[in-house]
């Protein structure tokens, strides 16, 4: 199996796959043979990834790419539409927030900033309205959780009960509508 070593003053060895390509992240005293030993060891694990990954790239392929002015298109839609999916849940969960901004971005469905202000990905106008909805309160949990504890997902189930469900569809087919995206080559 081929993977790249970055060595850097870190203090254990961790592995990502990104792209189909394995990298391995070990510290500067590291010898080969321990890395080695470390691959081996995850193989089932990179292999599975790998294989994920290939399969949501043939997902991708056949949704028909999107360009820049499907972009503009997808984000003046979103502009209407997200911040009206807000104002409906911030009450129920019982929160304010601060401003709301549509981007295009590469891997994250939405973010939120200790300020309590929102980024929304504009792809999820290609979404089905649930999983816009469960990623809206999401994002408005993090305003009172600003982690992933079991306090916030049970703020999250307690509003969108399907949540998981929508968490799956955006694992499964999130990633090949990110990659539909044509972005120009610097």
């Amino acid at each position: 199996m081929d993977y790249q070593i970055i060595k850097s003053k870190r203090k254990t060895v961790g592995i990502q796959v990104k792209m189909g390509r394995v990298i391995v992240r070990a510290p500067m005293r590291a010898g080969r043979a321990e890395i080695e030993s470390y691959v081996q060891r995850l193989r089932p694990w990179i292999e599975k990834q790998l294989e994920t990954q290939r399969r949501r790239e043939a997902e991708a392929e056949k949704l028909p790419p999107l360009y820049d002015e499907d972009i503009r298109a997808l984000a003046e839609k979103a502009k209407a539409r997200i911040p009206e999916r807000v104002a409906y849940y911030a009450p129920i969960i019982g929160v304010s927030y601060g401003r709301i901004t549509i981007r295009n971005q590469r891997s994250r469905w939405g973010s939120c900033s200790s300020k309590g202000n929102l980024n929304f990905n504009c792809l999820l106008m290609l979404t089905p309205p649930e999983v816009l909805d469960c990623v809206v309160v999401h994002e408005l949990c993090h305003i009172r959780h600003m982690n992933h504890s079991k306090e916030f997902y049970a703020d999250v189930l307690r509003v969108c009960p399907d949540y998981r469900e929508s968490e799956k569809w955006l694992k499964e087919k999130g990633s090949a509508l990110m990659q539909s995206v044509v972005r120009e080559q610097t």
